[in-house]
């Protein structure tokens, strides 16, 4: 497959990514992330992130002990830590001369065809301009994502994101570097699988439980995702986030992570 010719990448971070396990944020693996997406934009390639993590560095900010249960805080930590999340993304690609955008999503605005065709509108006028435009759930007033609703995660967002935009490569970026045959954090001998030509039962089988205890989803999601995104024609890569660099292996034609391949017969 060649993903060097891909020019509109959207790219998924998730909480485990962007934090520690004390909720406070990895500003080591954020500042490499936007350093990368940052040379990737300076080459030419359109870049849309789509960021989880508002209610995690939240829960950080706050410095409370674990993450709340209730609805009505998850809210309120969702808007404290978007703040605190664009202020960081602002802040580090700004540092590279890259303008970002936030966007904000919620599940009726992306099923309506008339708000849907003026958010088309708005990512296709931002990237225009040269703009990153950072997306996430808008957590404050949906409640879909906080009480765990399939639709409403944000490995699924990114593929809705991904084929909102007509993106050639879809990028999610998790706490393990890829889909194994077993859980390689209870089986040192898993095998991974480095791609995926057709997403069935038995891989869907293969991908799990969840994820961290940080984020809300784990493989299975991202299986989910890569699902709806490889049927809009788009190649989709899981991938380790301990590492952003790794993108560059990945855009140059190295086996990284697992690639689920586009159903239109890309390749």
């Amino acid at each position: 497959m060649n993903t060097f010719q891909s020019r509109r990448i959207v790219i998924k971070v998730g909480t485990s990514t962007l934090t520690y396990e004390n909720g406070r944020v990895n500003l080591r693996n954020l500042e490499k992330l936007c350093k990368v997406l940052s040379d990737l934009h300076n080459s030419g390639k359109q870049i849309i992130l789509v960021s989880s993590g508002a209610i995690g560095v939240g829960v950080g900010k706050l410095k409370l002990k674990e993450r709340p249960h209730e609805t009505r805080y998850k809210q309120a930590l969702a808007a404290v830590g978007q703040c605190e999340l664009m202020f960081l993304y602002d802040k580090f690609f700004g540092e590279y001369n890259n303008s970002v955008a936030q966007v904000l999503l919620t599940k009726d605005v992306v099923l309506n065809e008339f708000s849907k065709h003026n958010v088309v509108n708005t990512f296709q006028t931002l990237l225009e301009m040269g703009i990153i435009p950072i997306v996430n759930e808008n957590d404050t007033v949906a409640t879909d994502e906080l009480i765990g609703a399939n639709f409403g995660d944000n490995d699924n967002l990114s593929a809705i994101v991904a084929d909102l935009v007509g993106a050639d490569l879809l990028i999610i970026l998790t706490d393990i570097d890829g889909l194994y045959e077993s859980d390689p954090r209870k089986n040192p001998d898993a095998k991974k699988i480095s791609v995926v030509p057709h997403i069935d039962d038995f891989i869907r089988e293969m991908a799990g439980g969840s994820g961290s205890n940080r984020g809300t989803g784990g493989m299975s999601t991202k299986i989910t995702a890569a699902a709806a995104a490889t049927s809009a024609g788009i190649n989709t890569c899981v991938m380790g986030g301990d590492d952003p660099s790794n993108i560059y292996k990945l855009l140059n034609g190295e086996s990284i992570g697992t690639m689920f391949l586009a159903q239109d017969g890309t390749m």
